[in-house]
């Protein structure tokens, strides 16, 4: 029970189990019809406050979001958050991914780099929280702990989220209060219900759910048939169908018209004209016991059969997906809310999403073949590999010139001017703090003293990364725990390659505790997915970059341990900076064939991490 005011936050829980917000204005939305109480009817539609949520609806009763194309359910909840937090000052921190938009943060990680900023502190380290980055204000980066790869984030205002003041109980019943159904009552007749599209399927899919009504009642209340009388139709219209949706200017309904009105019949036991009559009172009844007869197979059957009528008759469609999956569960939601959506004078079209093909047909012993031009079919890890240089001091020197005379700038890294000692708070290095060097390939410049605290904090392997443009001075390891990697021919072509063969590769990597250079040494990891399977067409090119992925596996730097960004997971394997591709006959998730520029994207990658043609030579040497 909260006693005091804060603010409101509907989130709903994604398939990696994190609870994500709604934007303020959603949020807005869906409060407004929670303090309505019943009047609301229980169901929020979201496409009426954000056209790019059109297809979903939250149900109050259940407390779940319902996708009407595709059948899916996800719960969701009402959180209170302190009113002088970043969602009660409207402030929302996003950071920018992988296509170039904005993605919001996480409530709780939005609220603490907003308490950091307003502290004025320099960065925020969110490893404390299950994030592996650090925030840095003055850059306005996200940076992650063990690749150094910096991501922008920005901060911008929004509208403030619901303000509730006085007792409000967190429970996730519904109507909110107890109080609400007498205050509905007190508040006199219901306004009109909408009549937009959405609405009414929300109505259909209530009145084929409601139990049906005890005897007594039932003879009490007027037959549901029977309504007062509509208001004069307009010249040339029609006088609306069963769903109170007008049917648009007179003529012949096609034929497709017969068969919304028998599904009606079926679903919610209502009567309209050209349905067989039943007897009174038992509309309702047979409707639902028809539809419980119907397993999942006669749903699609019944669905797919009104979409061809209403596809011949030119009626434009909207997709139901979501039919072949292996629950029993989603695909009979897609199949009635087909059904439901045509009862309701909407036009339904169902489909069969592409199949995710993530691995190739079966392969035996004798079809695997080595790579030609690559030794052996496989590489260990094992040990983490030795330091270079015996201080960090001495490691830097072999990259640093001496600048006597700074410019008048600020250091990216502590965000002191060059001319003034630096910044940096943490353990003292052994340099003076107003000493500055100049990067020799790159020329960016720096406290010595920030760029030892800097190499301290990495993997200490005897390179070094500018913080600017990335510039890689040495030979850069990673952190990849010990595992095995294999790499070997099968006699199949992948989508986009049909005229080579395909290379696998197959990593495996078992769980196991934490060394010095992780983390969090001395605690257990987890590695799940593993063995990872990867494909590569067998070309010149993918020869090229399996040769450099060699070299990636051998410094370390194809997998690190870290927080999941899918998952949300902390102390577990994760991919490093260099991606793969997963999927052998599909590109479903992005992570598949055929891609045109996959092989040189890849290369790209791996050249920031300091990984090219002359380091395979070296590597051989």
């Amino acid at each position: 029970m909260l006693l005091a005011s804060a603010v409101v936050v509907w989130e709903w829980l994604n398939e990696h189990g994190r609870w994500r917000p709604y934007s303020p204005a959603v949020s807005h939305h869906i409060e407004a019809a929670v303090r309505a109480g019943p009047r609301a009817g229980g169901s929020v539609v979201l496409g009426q406050v954000d056209r790019r949520l059109a297809p979903y609806i939250i149900d109050l009763h259940s407390m779940n979001q319902f996708r009407q194309d595709t059948g899916t359910l996800r719960p969701v909840r009402r959180n209170y958050y302190d009113p002088a937090s970043a969602p009660g000052k409207g402030v929302v921190w996003e950071w920018e991914n992988d296509h170039g938009s904005w993605t919001p943060y996480d409530m709780d990680v939005g609220i603490t780099i907003q308490h950091a900023f307003e502290k004025q502190r320099p960065w925020i380290d969110l490893s404390p929280i299950g994030f592996g980055y650090v925030i840095d204000f003055g850059t306005m980066g996200q940076i992650n702990r063990q690749t150094q790869r910096q991501r922008r984030v920005r901060r911008r205002l929004d509208l403030v989220y619901p303000l509730v003041t006085g007792a409000a109980s967190r429970a996730t019943s519904w109507p909110a209060a107890p109080g609400a159904a007498a205050a509905a009552a007190a508040a006199g007749p219901r306004a009109p219900p909408c009549s937009c599209p959405q609405c009414v399927l929300v109505r259909s899919v209530k009145a084929a759910a409601a139990p049906p009504a005890p005897a007594a009642h039932r003879s009490a209340a007027p037959p549901a048939a029977v309504k007062g009388p509509p208001p004069p139709a307009g010249p040339g219209a029609t006088p609306p169908d069963s769903t109170g949706v007008s049917q648009g200017p007179g003529k012949p309904a096609p034929s497709s018209q017969a068969i919304r009105r028998q599904a009606s019949c079926v679903v919610s036991g209502v009567a309209p004209a050209g349905c067989p009559a039943s007897p009174p009172g038992a509309n309702g009844k047979a409707g639902r016991a028809a539809l419980a007869t119907l397993n999942r197979t006669s749903l699609q059957r019944l669905a797919l059969a009104q979409s061809r009528v209403l596809i011949a008759s030119g009626v434009p469609t909207v997709p139901v997906k979501n039919l072949s999956g292996s629950s029993p569960v989603n695909p009979a939601l897609a199949g009635i809310t087909g059904i439901l959506m045509s009862a309701a004078g909407l036009p339904v079209c169902l489909t069969r999403p592409p199949k995710l093909v993530l691995h190739p047909p079966p392969v035996s012993k004798s079809e695997i073949k080595s790579i030609p031009g690559v030794s052996n079919t496989s590489r260990k890890t094992t040990k983490k590999q030795a330091k270079k240089g015996k201080t960090p001091e001495e490691v830097l020197k072999k990259y640093l010139q001496k600048v006597r005379h700074p410019p008048d700038e600020d250091c990216t890294i502590c965000m002191e001017r060059l001319t003034a000692p630096s910044g940096y708070k943490g353990p003292q290095p052994t340099v003076k703090p107003d000493l500055v060097g100049k990067l020799s390939r790159c020329s960016h410049v720096y406290h010595v003293y920030c760029l030892v605290a800097m190499y301290n904090n990495g993997n200490k392997d005897g390179s070094l990364q500018c913080p600017t443009c990335k510039t890689i001075y040495g030979v850069k390891t990673g952190t990849q725990p010990p595992g095995k990697m294999e790499y070997h021919v099968i006699p199949h072509s992948l989508p986009g390659h049909p005229d080579c063969r395909t290379i696998r590769i197959i990593y495996s990597i078992p769980p196991g505790i934490q060394g010095p250079e992780h983390p969090n040494p001395g605690k257990s990891f987890s590695a799940r997915g593993f063995p990872r399977h990867c494909y590569l067409p067998d070309s010149e090119k993918g020869r090229k970059v399996l040769k450099l992925l060699l070299v990636a596996w051998d410094r370390r730097l194809i997998f690190a341990i870290g927080t999941s960004s899918t998952t949300g997971e902390s102390d577990t394997v994760i991919w490093n900076e260099v991606h793969h591709k997963t999927e052998f006959g599909s590109n479903l998730t992005g992570h598949g064939y055929p891609d045109a520029n996959y092989l040189d994207n890849v290369l790209a990658e791996l050249a920031a991490q300091g990984i090219s043609e002359d380091s395979a030579a070296q590597e051989k040497d």
